[in-house]
């Protein structure tokens, strides 16, 4: 696979340390993506449906999203609903990030439409380790690697 020079990665994370983790780890990833990053789930539906703080915001849209699902305001099952439900964003790439482990979130996040779903590593080695393992689920135009 080789690099694009026009990805575009909206990161949704309430938690800055691990967005913080997380950006250190895509920039090991791949160093070129562009990556938006916003605090909950509602800033991410006001950032894709330019809405609010980001209505008439001129940046190119993301191909692809990774998504905490635990976050205050707006969760991201409901992020994802919204997202899956028009037709203009059927096809961002979505990768659920999370530290929840349960059966129940995982089954849902595929019910969804989730393109994979990863758990928070506490390291970055593992971090880097397990968005490595999903690129080739973003390997498409606008997605992470391509």
């Amino acid at each position: 696979m080789t690099l694009t020079s026009h990805r575009k990665i909206l990161l949704v994370d309430d938690d800055p340390a691990g967005a913080e983790l997380t950006l250190a780890a895509l920039s090991m990833v791949d160093p070129e993506a562009s990556v938006a990053v916003v605090g909950d789930g509602e800033e991410a539906l006001d950032y894709l449906f330019r809405r609010g703080a980001y209505e008439g915001l001129a940046d190119e849209a993301p191909g692809s999203m990774l998504l905490d699902l635990k976050m205050p305001k707006v969760d991201g099952h409901e992020v994802l609903r919204q997202v899956r439900a028009d037709p203009a964003l059927r096809g961002l790439k979505i990768v659920v990030l999370t530290s929840s482990d349960q059966p129940q979130d995982r089954e849902l996040s595929r019910q969804l439409g989730t393109d994979d779903y990863v758990l928070k590593s506490p390291g970055i080695a593992g971090l880097i380790d397990e968005l490595r393992r999903c690129s080739h689920l973003l390997a498409s135009p606008g997605g992470l690697i391509s």
